[in-house]
């Protein structure tokens, strides 16, 4: 199974990234997938899920401002970031919900100035 993250970046506050999750090794229809970030010094925590069944949720930090999707047919997960703040300033990583610890890759970086 491989998981790997990409679309991070620098941006300024208010600012949008879109990031995406290509996985392969596994079967990606049926699963519930999910993005988590860690913050410097923070414990990794949930930001949103979505099930084999397309619904969706998120934590009430980033409800409204960030939307979690996914292409069955290129096995990728997709988290739209907009309205970005500088608490988003995270690694950010995909798993499946709840995670695997053989899941895990390398993240992607977001850094959101103020």
């Amino acid at each position: 199974v491989q998981l790997v993250e990409s679309g991070g970046g620098l941006v300024q506050a208010g600012e949008s990234l879109r990031l995406s999750c290509a996985v392969s090794g596994t079967l990606f229809a049926i699963n519930t997938w999910g993005w988590y970030r860690q913050a410097p010094g923070k414990q990794r925590e949930s930001v949103a899920q979505i099930t084999g069944g397309g619904r969706t949720t998120y934590a009430d930090s980033v409800k409204g401002r960030f939307t979690i999707t996914r292409d069955i047919a290129k096995n990728t997960v997709y988290l739209q970031m907009n309205s970005l703040k500088p608490e988003d300033t995270a690694v950010y990583y995909c798993n499946k919900s709840p995670p695997s610890s053989a899941y895990w890759g390398q993240g992607t970086q977001v850094t959101v100035s103020s």
